[in-house]
């Protein structure tokens, strides 16, 4: 598992081995903007990257993560190598222990407005019609929702045994 430093963002460490040798870390659950997500070969390049909109996402997942004491934060988009069919495949085997294993999740739900009505806008939001995101949604033990300027909206906290 590759994460990110969220204090030398965007330098990527991977941790190999048991889960329990994987510092805490945050994760990101939000939706794709197709050519606009940075991948992991575009993130050896920051200047390149650093065009791109998806770009201001590892940002702000990684200054939220460092502001809430982790300095680690993965992000799908750049974490994984997508062109390793094999690093590929495990991503997607382990994505849900990985969900499941993150300190926090945030979600940025990048079609809501802060001026919405939540309760009129919140569950038309592209995030909650995407079938992979329910995973994103149960396996945390906390979940922070957060708006198109990234600005904090609601909090889930799941209790388990």
């Amino acid at each position: 598992m590759r994460l990110l430093n969220t204090h030398n963002a965007p330098e990527l460490k991977e941790f190999i081995g048991d889960d329990g040798d994987i510092p805490p870390y945050a994760i990101l659950s939000h939706t794709w903007e197709n050519d606009e997500e940075v991948t992991f070969q575009e993130l050896s390049g920051p200047l390149a990257a650093a065009q791109k909109r998806g770009f201001l996402k590892i940002q702000k997942t990684c200054a939220l993560a460092a502001q809430n004491g982790y300095s680690w934060a993965w992000v799908d988009t750049c974490c994984i190598d997508k062109q390793a069919s094999a690093e590929l495949s495990e991503a997607i085997n382990s994505m849900f222990r990985w969900y499941q294993n993150a300190a926090v999740c945030y979600v940025f739900l990048a079609d809501l407005d802060p001026a919405a009505e939540l309760v009129t806008h919140l569950p038309n939001c592209r995030w909650f019609t995407r079938g992979w995101t329910l995973q994103e949604l149960i396996a945390p033990s906390a979940v922070l929702f957060y708006d198109r300027y990234v600005e904090f909206i609601g909090k889930e906290r799941w209790k388990v045994g």
